[in-house]
């Protein structure tokens, strides 16, 4: 009798543990049950490097979405981005974007920067002002080489 208690537990502890692990997952990578209290906009990147699908997109710090797609576009050679905003956080039309970094160590996200305009986005609509990845190596060989 006391075997079948332990084993219960221990059934009931390794099933709380892949609950949390799923959960974990859905989370980390901005995955959602089709439970959608988003708007999705579009973004095209000269230079998408550092982000990918899940990555956050801020506005003055603060996660606000994140991307949900990323491709090449066969045509202009750009990265398309498609982006989901929250709902309660509506974007003027002349809003632009750019790629962070948190810093040396941190990873990237899409910050957003917000415009003046008393329109608002509408989901599926384009930012057409984005600023792509500016590389680190990039700019230590631009610095070491001495070059202005």
């Amino acid at each position: 009798m006391s075997e079948n208690r332990t084993e219960v537990l221990i059934g009931a502890a390794v099933l709380a543990v892949a609950v949390g692990f799923g959960a974990y997952v859905f989370q980390s990578t901005g995955t959602s049950l089709g439970i959608s209290d988003q708007y999705e906009v579009t973004a095209s990147f000269r230079s998408a490097e550092g982000i990918t699908i899940g990555t956050d997109v801020r506005l003055a710090g603060v996660k606000i979405g994140t991307v949900s797609d990323l491709n090449l576009n066969p045509t202009s050679f750009r990265a398309d981005a498609t982006l989901s905003i929250d709902n309660d956080i509506p974007l003027p039309d002349d809003t632009s974007l750019a790629i962070s970094s948190e810093g040396l160590l941190g990873g990237n996200f899409v910050e957003v920067y917000p415009g003046a305009s008393f329109d608002n986005l509408a989901a599926g609509d384009e930012i057409v002002d984005t600023q792509g990845s500016v590389s680190l190596v990039t700019l230590l060989m631009k610095f070491v080489g001495g070059d202005q």
